[in-house]
C-alpha cells in the first residue's frame, strides 16, 4: 500500500522540519506550505489523507482555510495546531470542520497517535462495482443510475461515464487528454473542448451551484479533479 499522504501547513521553519522528518521516519508522506492561501491551493488541488494546520498563518488563517476547504466539500480529516489553548479557540476550530485540535508545545508521541487515530477512521474506497454518494447525489454503478435528493438525474451514457471515471479518481488532477483516453477512448479522437463542454453539463446536474462548483473542480492549467 501507498504512504499515507499528510499535508503540514505551517509558518515556523524548525517545526516544520521537526515534523517533516518525524512522520517521514514514520511511514508518511509528508508535503508543506508555508502559508494559509498555499496551503488552501495544495489541499485543494492535491489529494491528501491528513492536514496539519496552523492556527496563526501567513496571508490567510488556519481557521479560514478550514472553513473554505469544508465550504468546497473537501472533507479530509484536520488537526488544528496552536499556541493558543483557550476554550473558545478549540470551540471556533472543531464548529468550522476541524477533527482534532493539538495546543503548542505538544508532545511528539501525542501528536502521532492522534494522527494514526484520524487515519484508521478514513473510509474504504467503494467496490467499483457498488457506487458513491456525496453532497444529495447518489451514483449506483451497476444501475449506472445518478439521483439528487431521491430525484432521478437524466445523465448521458457518456456523461455517466465521465462522473464514474472522476468518482473513481476522486482527489486526483485529471489532464484534458487523460479523460479524452480513458472516457471516449483513442479511437474516438474529440476535441479537447469535448471535455470542457461535457463538464459544464455534469456541473448543471450535479453541482447545488453550477457558477460556483463545490465538487468537480477546475485546476488551471491542468485540467479537473472530484473534491467530493
Amino acid at each position: 500500500m501507498s504512504a499515507k499522504r499528510i499535508l503540514l501547513v505551517e509558518d515556523e521553519p524548525g517545526i516544520v522540519l521537526t515534523l517533516s522528518d518525524r512522520l517521514s521516519r514514520e511511514g508518511y508522506s509528508v508535503d508543506s506550505a508555508a502559508d494559509g492561501e498555499s496551503g488552501l491551493e495544495r489541499a485543494t488541488r492535491d489529494a491528501f489523507d491528513l492536514l496539519l494546520l496552523d492556527v496563526m498563518l501567513p496571508r490567510m488563517s488556519g481557521f479560514d482555510v478550514c472553513r473554505e476547504l469544508r465550504k468546497r466539500g473537501i472533507e479530509t480529516p484536520v488537526i488544528m495546531l496552536t499556541a493558543r489553548g483557550q476554550v473558545v479557540d478549540k470551540v471556533v476550530g472543531l464548529k468550522l470542520g476541524a477533527d482534532d485540535y493539538v495546543t503548542k508545545p505538544f508532545d511528539m508521541s501525542e501528536l502521532l497517535a492522534r494522527v494514526e487515530a484520524h487515519l484508521r477512521r478514513l473510509p474504504p474506497a467503494p467496490h467499483p462495482s457498488e457506487g458513491y454518494a456525496f453532497g444529495g447525489v447518489r451514483v449506483d454503478f451497476r444501475k449506472a443510475e445518478a439521483t439528487r435528493e431521491g430525484q432521478p438525474i437524466e445523465l448521458s451514457a457518456r456523461e455517466f461515464q465521465l462522473l464514474r471515471y472522476f468518482l473513481e479518481h476522486r482527489g486526483a488532477t485529471l489532464t484534458r487528454e487523460e479523460l479524452l483516453n480513458e472516457v471516449w477512448g483513442y479511437n474516438s479522437m474529440p476535441s479537447t473542448r469535448t471535455v470542457d463542454v461535457h463538464v459544464a453539463w455534469l456541473r448543471q446536474k450535479i453541482e447545488p451551484n453550477p457558477r460556483h462548483p463545490q465538487f468537480i473542480l477546475t485546476v488551471h492549467g491542468m485540467g479537473y479533479k472530484f473534491a467530493g
